[in-house]
């Protein structure tokens, strides 16, 4: 990045300061000049046609002498800085008034024309060649018995203009300079806040494509960058969480699948050898079905998570009966339940209660939560399973009169392959995947599912499922 993003501003930079100097050269002189012109010709027309209209007609009237008029343009001459003529109607030169540094005035001035200046009231030029640089020239009639008797020029050099125009123009290069050094402070603002947070989030970009999920970007604003910056943090935590529950759950995978496996091997391999004897063979080979029966059931509930886990996951919903799922599932807990006289006890909101979900994934929620809460329960105690009508939805819960689930462990039920002090001692059989699947299900449902539980008096589950008028 520092050898592209931050040298194409650098480059952008000059580029703009370039461009700057390059307009102001360029445009200044163009839009600055006419209108100089223009303003300085104007005041001489103005200065002209006054002496035109009210004085030098009374030359012709014989009001005032060649030395009056003389005396006159001599203060023109002086107040204006400039080459004053007066002439009569054919060119020839009545009297005029200039400095040492204006040409003297010829005595008559070849192909005369007043009119040639035309409506733009002045003409910039070297006046039929009688200047050797241009000149602003001003023609002002005089009249005189309604005609014009004579004609009043004024020249002016251009001298004034163009130091006008070098002030003004050394006045717009040192604004612009100005700005253009203020402009660097974009470029040093560019560097602190936007090219050095950028640098930092594209260096853990590359700690985190390499592995490195423990670089933290530091957070010093809250602005974009910063909230950029925090996500980055947020993202990188995630995937350590991610990367250290990937390792977990290889880890009780194969701790699950290790221990079976190591018990099936050491009974057949004692078979095998004779260090069992044929007369305990039915015993040992009643173990090792018990084995195979656990991992069938790891295998299964693995494969149902990873089906919840896929993004197209698809569920067959139909309509069916809630009441009748229950009493089926319920029924294909008797044998255990006859077994550690178990008693369940059905509470329904209603004689039928319909709803709309995938029926084989709920008979296996309720399927878990039944299991847990036999194996949890004591002899000679009861489950209820009940269900209640509130609004649109369908509540059923499942209630033993359990252990109870400690406080420090309700949040960790859920997680894959977690397993509570007291289910480690009680349940050898269990996969800890029973209620991550249970969740999975009826979160792919849109619907919740909480936990209420009391050490000592048992443990309720609810979920929630649609309602079908």
């Amino acid at each position: 990045m520092k050898s592209t993003l931050y040298l194409k501003f650098i480059i952008i930079y000059f580029i703009f300061g370039f461009l700057s100097i390059f307009t102001v050269g360029a445009l200044t002189t163009g839009l600055f000049s006419s209108p100089l012109n223009r303003a300085i010709a104007s005041n001489l027309y103005k200065e002209a046609n006054l002496v035109a209209t009210d004085f030098l007609p009374k030359y012709f009237s014989e009001q005032v002498s060649l030395y009056n008029v003389h005396t006159q343009l001599d203060g023109m001459e002086t107040h204006l800085n400039a080459a004053v003529w007066f002439v009569d109607r054919e060119g020839k030169l009545i009297t005029s008034a200039q400095s040492d540094s204006y040409p003297p005035a010829p005595y008559q001035i070849m192909d005369f024309n007043p009119a040639e200046i035309g409506s733009a009231q002045y003409d910039v030029s070297d006046y039929h060649g009688y200047f050797s640089d241009d000149v602003i020239t001003v023609i002002a009639p005089v009249i005189y018995e309604y005609s014009p008797k004579g004609y009043l020029l004024i020249h002016k050099d251009l001298s004034d203009t163009e130091y006008l125009e070098d002030l003004f123009l050394r006045t717009t290069y040192i604004t612009v300079s100005v700005i253009y050094l203020l402009s660097f402070m974009i470029l040093l603002a560019f560097r602190f806040f936007v090219y050095h947070p950028l640098s930092k989030i594209t260096e853990a970009a590359t700690q985190y494509a390499s592995g490195n999920l423990d670089y933290e970007i530091p957070v010093n604003t809250q602005d974009e960058m910063g909230y950029l910056s925090a996500s980055l943090n947020y993202m990188s935590s995630q995937l350590r969480d991610m990367e250290d529950y990937q390792k977990k759950f290889v880890a009780n995978v194969s701790h699950d699948f290790r221990s079976p496996l190591t018990s099936i091997k050491g009974y057949v391999e004692a078979m095998a050898d004779g260090t069992i004897p044929p007369d305990m063979h039915e015993k040992y080979l009643k173990i090792i079905l018990f084995e195979t029966e656990r991992l069938t059931d790891l295998t299964q509930d693995l494969l149902t998570l990873n089906e919840f886990d896929t993004k197209n996951l698809l569920l067959n919903r139909e309509k069916f009966d809630i009441h009748d799922m229950i009493k089926n599932v319920a029924a294909s807990f008797e044998g255990t339940c006859t077994q550690k006289k178990i008693s369940i006890e059905l509470v329904f909101a209603t004689k039928h209660l319909v709803t709309f979900a995938d029926k084989r994934k709920l008979q296996q929620v309720l399927y878990n939560l039944l299991d847990n809460a036999i194996k949890f329960s004591d002899a000679e105690s009861s489950i209820k399973i009940e269900t209640t009508e509130r609004g649109d939805k369908i509540y059923t819960s499942v209630k033993d009169e359990g252990p109870g689930i400690p406080r420090n462990s309700l949040n960790k039920i859920w997680e894959r392959f977690y397993k509570t002090d007291l289910s480690r001692g009680k349940d050898k059989r269990g996969t800890g995947l029973g209620l991550a699947i249970v969740k999975e299900a009826i979160q792919a449902h849109g619907e919740n599912i909480n936990v209420i539980s009391t050490e000592g008096v048992g443990t309720e589950f609810i979920f929630s499922l649609p309602k079908v008028q």
